[in-house]
């Protein structure tokens, strides 16, 4: 038999892997929700004799409860993973969003029962539009690296909030009703949460894909240097950016409040670092430059379910801890190695 012919085929066996991997990259939502039906289907597998959140029986896992229960769990994440999406399109981080999410839900809890919900939630929601301009202020204005900026800014949140709750520890806190049926309630076997998040990932799809703002965090990511040169003004871009990402760390944290009804100084910081797992596990360069927000949905689910997991085999908190941690890293090098991202 010829060399020739077998050369060829290899070749094109080779082709077809790369435009594989190609599409795979372009499209990174398809090999992720490929991963999230494997863990449902290892989950379904295990069928542990114990009743869980994510739970209604003994008979299976999988149910229009756990389904519901998934979805109303990963929600929040997902709005936070929002936040790193739209800032890492840019080479940039929101290590605030935890702590801004806790900031509204604690302000809007203390002041519902003093000025009425309508206001208490505007403060709240506008807490993380002021702190997300500061942020904003100091990546694109003063140049301070993002990292540090929002670190700092989140700690500076932090020591205002234990400062306030002094003033107001003896006011009492109220959940807002609408806050605990989006948190908790139920439609049709899905939580109402998804009233609120569907036409807010529909708006910030639509966003990063078809408008210019959009156009621009994909600029400045890629090169500042020449989005600079074309005439963008990269400090108005990362004003309205961190802005945006405190008003959507805000609602978030409002979300939260509703569906565990308990305000705390911590409540929805340990989201923080899982939002940014959600977001890198969803095909978003911490470079700058190429991100999906369908993507960090689906890597939402996928923590929620690997959570949910590590919850079934009663693993101790700290061997917890590091399992999450080690299969972040696992998930993000495999996806790595199969699409070719970087």
């Amino acid at each position: 038999m010829s060399e020739q012919p077998r050369i060829h085929a290899d070749a094109a066996v080779e082709t077809g892997f790369k435009r594989f991997g190609r599409y795979l990259a372009d499209n990174p939502v398809i090999p992720l929700i490929a991963f999230l039906l494997l863990l449902v289907v290892v989950l379904e597998i295990m069928r542990p004799g114990i009743v869980t959140p994510f739970r209604a029986g003994r008979d299976g896992i999988i149910s229009t409860f756990w389904v519901g229960n998934l979805i109303k769990f990963a929600i929040p994440l997902a709005m936070l993973a929002a936040c790193q999406v739209l800032t890492m399109l840019t080479a940039g981080i929101d290590m605030s969003a935890g702590i801004l999410a806790t900031v509204s839900a604690f302000v809007c809890a203390t002041l519902a029962p003093l000025i009425g919900v309508t206001p208490a939630v505007m403060i709240a929601l506008g807490t993380g539009v002021v702190a997300g301009l500061v942020n904003g202020f100091g990546v694109g204005i003063v140049r301070v690296h993002p990292l540090i900026m929002t670190l700092g800014t989140g700690l500076i949140a932090t020591g205002c909030l234990q400062v306030y709750q002094r003033f107001v520890i003896s006011t009492g806190t109220l959940i807002p009703e609408t806050l605990v049926w989006l948190g908790t309630g139920r439609t049709a076997g899905m939580p109402n949460g998804l009233f609120v998040f569907v036409p807010f990932a529909a708006a910030v799809l639509y966003l990063m894909r078809f408008t210019g703002f959009g156009r621009l965090l994909f600029a400045l990511g890629s090169n500042e240097a020449a989005a600079k040169l074309s005439g963008v003004r990269g400090w108005q871009v990362y004003l309205a950016l961190y802005a945006l990402s405190g008003l959507i760390a805000a609602l978030a944290g409002l979300l939260y409040l509703g569906m565990i009804r308990t305000p705390s100084l911590s409540l929805a910081n340990p989201l923080l670092l899982p939002s940014v797992a959600a977001a890198v596990i969803g095909g978003t360069s911490i470079f700058g430059g190429r991100g999906s927000f369908a993507g960090a949905i689906v890597g939402a689910l996928i923590l929620r379910v690997i959570d949910t997991m590590l919850t079934l085999l009663q693993m101790p908190e700290g061997a917890r801890i590091a399992f999450f941690g080690l299969i972040i890293l696992l998930v993000t090098a495999l996806y790595v190695r199969i699409t070719g991202a970087r």
